[in-house]
């Protein structure tokens, strides 16, 4: 009887299913559809997470302080940590897979179109109110990134968002100090005034009368003394206007009485009388008075923008609009003078027109509004002052 022997494996049909093997864990491992390898070698058995970069970034992402999201191109969520699910105080089951959008007021869904639409590489910061599961509303900035995702079941845009309560808070406590300290400056202001107008303007005003009266008594033939005095009454006449023009300026009690129309037109002819550039006023009709510290700033305001004007911009013309935008009131002063560069000044923060408009900067920032400044060498000069009349109204920025 024979005995049959099983014939030898054959060596190359075992290499190529070996590589067949391997080709496709290979495969697999490139697709994603393998989280571990298990190694058996001289060290035993060992077991290697393909996913560990993937779960460190997770990792990292989860202890961020900011809300961290991915979308599809139709504001769906694809991914959301923790930290944003407390922002909205929703639980993460819930906020993944829903639509962002209903987490915005209308005002922020209009802020999010015009950013996508006209979003570039380098992404885009703005910032909007989100809406909680409570129904309040928080503050915080959002900065977006389109991602290179196709199709409306991939991810297409990133987004990191941050709460801006502490920075509104003290946002707010810096603005409460600027308004006390603009207080206690106009208080000082108004003393000044009140000695100058009731101590230093009489002490002037007696002295004219008694070179007033040497003049007088001199007679033609004593010549030079006589015209001396004369020119002392004259002096002591420009002192006593100059000064009644800075008490004036320090407390405008026009703006007290009449209101702010009538200070600003005051305020515009009498640069335009001393100075010769012309002020073009122009109102729209405001059926109540503003508040005080509102018709206070855009006086003061416009006296600076003049004070800068005189001084720096050799000007022709200077023009002055008020006029009320919905919730906003506002102020408009252009010339066209010699311009300067807005980046390099601001870059260098120097100078008496740097403290100037950082001045007027500070005056609308206090009562929750926006100064903006437009300039270019050789085009003049345009600023523009927004303020609510409301200070629960927020300034888009």
């Amino acid at each position: 009887m024979k005995i049959a022997r099983p014939k030898p494996p054959d060596d190359r049909a075992e290499l190529d299913a070996r590589l067949l093997e391997a080709e496709a864990a290979l495969r697999a491992i490139r697709n994603g559809d393998v989280d571990a390898v298990v190694v058996t070698g001289r060290k035993g058995t060992q077991v290697f997470a393909l996913g560990d970069a993937k779960n460190d970034y997770r990792a990292l992402i989860e202890s961020m302080n900011e809300g961290a999201l991915t979308l599809t191109a139709d504001k769906m969520i694809l991914y959301a940590n923790q930290c944003f699910a407390k922002m909205v105080k929703y639980p993460l089951e819930k906020v993944i897979g829903g639509d962002f959008r209903r987490f915005l007021s209308p005002g922020g869904l209009e802020v999010l179109d015009l950013r996508l639409e006209r979003l570039e590489g380098s992404g885009a910061k703005f910032q909007v109110l989100l809406t909680t599961s409570n129904g309040s509303q928080t503050p915080v900035q959002v900065s977006i990134r389109r991602l290179a995702g196709n199709g409306a079941t991939r991810a297409t845009i990133s987004m990191v968002v941050t709460d801006m309560t502490e920075v509104r808070r003290t946002e707010e406590m810096l603005r409460a100090l600027t308004h006390r300290v603009v207080q206690a400056q106009e208080a000082e202001r108004g003393r000044v005034a009140f000695e100058l107008h009731d101590n230093i303007t009489q002490l002037i005003c007696a002295s004219l009368f008694r070179s007033q009266a040497l003049a007088d008594k001199l007679s033609p033939r004593d010549g030079s003394t006589k015209n001396d005095a004369i020119k002392l009454r004259e002096m002591l006449c420009k002192t006593a206007e100059e000064v009644e023009r800075i008490s004036h300026n320090l407390g405008p009690n026009v703006l007290e009485h009449l209101g702010l129309v009538a200070a600003l037109g005051d305020a515009g002819t009498e640069f335009e009388n001393r100075t010769g550039v012309s002020v073009k006023l122009v109102c729209t009709l405001l059926t109540t008075r503003l508040s005080n510290d509102i018709e206070l700033a855009f006086f003061r305001i416009l006296q600076e923008a003049l004070r800068n004007v005189e001084k720096h911009a050799s000007a022709q013309h200077v023009g002055v609009r008020l006029s009320r935008q919905g919730e906003f009131v506002q102020l408009m002063i252009n010339d066209d003078g010699i311009g300067f560069d807005v980046d390099r000044r601001h870059a260098k923060r120097s100078g008496r027109a740097s403290l100037g408009l950082l001045s007027m900067s500070e005056r609308a920032s206090c009562l929750g509004g926006t100064l903006k400044l437009r300039s270019n060498r050789r085009s003049g000069t345009e600023i523009e002052v927004l303020v609510p009349l409301n200070r629960k109204v927020a300034v888009a920025v």
